[in-house]
């Protein structure tokens, strides 16, 4: 559990309330160093075959204009690929958008930084973040894990498990927290949109009482 926790805590968390080209949002961001290099980071969130080792599986027009489909999971639109460093699609909806940026450090290391946002009018407040960001942050264990070798048989499934519940239950309370500092929305509709959370990523735990 020690190793779960830690995984946690290498992830900064952030939620913002700002305008965009006239358009009122909020911006879900989670950001990460990983040890490796920008094109093998890169490589790993670009390239299907790469892809469904942690993530998974995804077909369509791969390219910038083109559109792409997660097996069981959302669709959308390519709007921006940069490689090795910017990657902008469309998330589920036209107004949906992540946008992945990586960087550069030292002794070969990567910073990724990904953003997803959604206008006002669709989030509600900053406690939407709740029903993103701990997917999100499933995935930034994934990719991690994966960067360092660890195959995992189904990457889809263990966030499922109890394992992966427990890890979820901690991004929400992690999320919470972010979200309560940032002012975007209030204690009662943190409580509610983490209540929503619990029954979507820690299905079993809600149903365990001393989950």
């Amino acid at each position: 559990m020690k190793d779960l926790i830690d995984e946690l805590t290498a992830a900064h968390r952030d939620v913002q309330r700002r305008e965009d080209d006239g358009t009122d949002l909020f911006a879900v961001r989670l950001r990460r160093t990983y040890p490796a290099a920008v094109a093998d980071v890169w490589d790993a969130v670009t390239d299907p075959e790469r892809l469904v080792r942690w993530f998974l599986p995804v077909t369509g027009d791969l390219r910038p204009g083109g559109s792409y489909q997660l097996e069981g999971n959302v669709g959308g639109d390519i709007v921006t690929c940069e490689p090795p460093r910017h990657l902008a699609v469309t998330w589920g909806a036209p107004q949906s958008v992540v946008t992945v940026r990586l960087t550069a450090e030292a002794a070969g290391r990567t910073v990724l930084e990904l953003e997803h946002t959604v206008p006002a009018e669709f989030a509600g407040s900053g406690a939407g973040a709740l029903y993103v960001g701990p997917g999100w942050d499933v995935s930034f264990l994934a990719l991690g894990t994966y960067l360092r070798g660890v195959v995992v048989a189904d990457p889809a499934a263990w966030e499922n498990t109890l394992e992966g519940q427990h890890y979820s239950a901690g991004s929400i309370a992690a999320w919470s927290e972010v979200i309560g500092a940032s002012g975007t929305a209030t204690a009662d509709e943190i409580a509610a949109a983490a209540d929503t959370a619990r029954a979507q990523f820690t299905p079993d735990l809600v149903a365990t009482p001393g989950g």
